[in-house]
């Protein structure tokens, strides 16, 4: 998409105004942004990917060594990659792992970042349809515990009972 204000370069910031329930949206490139002002506030240098993720690596706020005054930052100061031996800090400047034990390595920070981006801890993407079957069933199987425990916590025990032969029904057709 060209840049509705020149319309010679590439727009690269798009934004969207509201005011007064009136919604206005722009498509500038980044040089006619710097000339109207129109640039995320605090970055001199433009807003880039590299911002956002190092923004949501940084989710309390205080785990730079510019903001070392929590016990949680300096524990996150200490966290280091035995293999390759990236620290956190150096993680969430640069935005990419050293090596694949990076994972293992800073995993206790990573978790609420996980469940801050995608609403859980692990990866929940689409399933095929035809190669699927196995894992979808597993997942209504997970689905249907988790309604159970919730049945047996109300004292609903009929609907409890009735999941629980559904999670026996599907469990013998994954074993087989």
């Amino acid at each position: 998409m060209q840049c509705q204000e020149c319309g010679n370069r590439p727009a690269t910031l798009h934004y969207t105004k509201i005011i007064n329930g009136k919604k206005t949206e722009f498509h500038l490139c980044e040089v006619c942004a710097k000339e109207k002002g129109e640039q995320m506030p605090g970055m001199d240098a433009g807003f880039t990917i590299h911002n956002l993720l190092s923004g949501l690596l940084n989710l309390d706020g205080q785990m730079t060594e510019e903001h070392p005054s929590s016990q949680s930052s300096a524990t996150v100061q200490r966290l280091r990659c035995p293999t390759c031996g990236l620290t956190y800090n150096q993680f969430s400047k640069i935005g990419r792992f050293g090596c694949s034990d990076c994972y293992q390595a800073f995993a206790e920070r990573l978790d609420p970042l996980f469940r801050r981006v995608h609403g859980h801890r692990s990866h929940r993407g689409k399933v095929p349809k035809r190669t699927g079957g196995k894992l979808r069933m597993q997942r209504e199987v997970d689905e249907l515990k988790q309604q159970m425990a919730m049945c047996i916590e109300k004292e609903a025990f009929e609907e409890a009972a009735r999941l629980r032969d559904r999670i026996k029904e599907l469990q013998k057709k994954l074993d087989s």
